[in-house]
């Protein structure tokens, strides 16, 4: 899988949890993610074993204020309920294989990875952030010789280095580096959309951006960094009960990043500087220098005798110091266009 720079970026809808543990809900949001024209749809893998501790189940730290005032659920009951099963997964990545959109998921344990890999051959390993500095688990991922996208939010520059390290000293082909702040939703001044240009020149990886922000500016703004991979969370409404449906883009809201995504790049352009316009145009609109006043044959041309209007197919304006202190050839007439053999 080719991930590239300055180039259309590689859209992923994040449906992860958003399903709410409904398969038919989770294949209407992949027709969707696929109308709106997203390149992937990315779910998580984790079972109630695999994601969370004992002490966490009790402490139910992780629900929202969706959840948290209820008496009918508990952390543990939620994620059960939207936990993925094996066969499930087989389903939603022939489902994707069916309609024409990539298929691809979020491991958190060495089983989920081998499901995605082994068996449903999915073309690079996402990584979580919570799983950057967890370097036992990018050691077993980077031997399954796949290219890895990993977001940075949570850790230190050195656990990213740490983590390239690792990824690249176990044989992982390629590096993507996302961009990521793992607030949801974090303040305008924490989304620090520069760490792209950061982590780019630091590592020398390939960076993306994995977006927690409200609404579409941020995602739209890191086209203009040349990102690779913009990933965003999506919904189909975000008013439905759940972890990530408020933070999300809606349909509206992902069919605009694509659609900037096919177009944006383009944008670019070049880091060496274009005159796209022919001469004809640029001849029309630029200026040359004109008599300000009418000059008699012998004059001595002064500045002030000079103005500068268009079109720009004489003298330029530039060259005005090499006109004034000669003397005219022939009488010239207010707001004619000097020519150099009229000196």
């Amino acid at each position: 899988m080719d991930f590239n720079e300055y180039e259309k970026p590689y859209v992923i809808a994040e449906i992860g949890a958003n399903h709410n543990g409904d398969m038919n809900l989770a294949k209407e949001m992949i027709d969707k993610a696929k109308e709106c024209g997203a390149d992937c749809v990315k779910f998580q893998s984790w079972s109630k074993d695999t994601i969370f501790s004992k002490k966490v189940y009790n402490d139910n730290f992780f629900l929202n204020d969706d959840y948290r005032n209820r008496t009918d659920y508990t952390l543990e009951s939620i994620v059960d309920k939207y936990h993925i099963g094996i066969e499930q997964h087989k389903m939603l990545k022939k489902y994707c294989d069916d309609i024409g959109i990539e298929f691809n998921s979020t491991p958190f344990s060495r089983p989920e990875v081998d499901l995605l890999v082994d068996e449903l051959n999915v073309p690079f390993v996402k990584v979580a952030s919570m799983d950057l500095n967890n370097i036992p688990f990018l050691e077993y991922i980077a031997g399954k010789k796949l290219p890895v996208v990993i977001s940075t939010g949570l850790c230190e520059l050195s656990d990213v280095a740490d983590a390239v390290k690792t990824l690249k000293g176990y044989g992982c082909p390629e590096v993507v580096l996302l961009h990521c702040v793992s607030i949801y939703p974090p303040e305008d001044a924490q989304v620090n959309l520069n760490n792209i240009d950061m982590l780019r020149q630091t590592f020398g990886c390939k960076v993306g951006y994995s977006d927690h922000t409200l609404g579409i500016v941020a995602p739209i703004m890191a086209l203009a960094k040349g990102v690779c991979v913009i990933e965003k969370h999506f919904t189909l409404d975000k008013d439905m009960a759940g972890w990530d449906h408020k933070i999300s883009a809606n349909p509206e809201e992902l069919k605009a990043i694509c659609d900037a995504a096919k177009i944006g790049y383009q944008m670019l352009g070049s880091f060496s500087k274009v005159v796209n316009e022919n001469q004809e145009r640029r001849d029309a609109f630029q200026r040359s220098i004109v008599a300000a006043r009418s000059i008699k044959k012998g004059e001595i041309i002064t500045e002030n005798d000079l103005d500068y209007k268009r079109p720009g197919s004489g003298i330029s304006p530039k060259y005005y110091k090499f006109i004034v202190g000669k003397a005219a050839k022939r009488d010239l007439a207010y707001d004619e266009i000097i020519q150099m053999e009229d000196f």
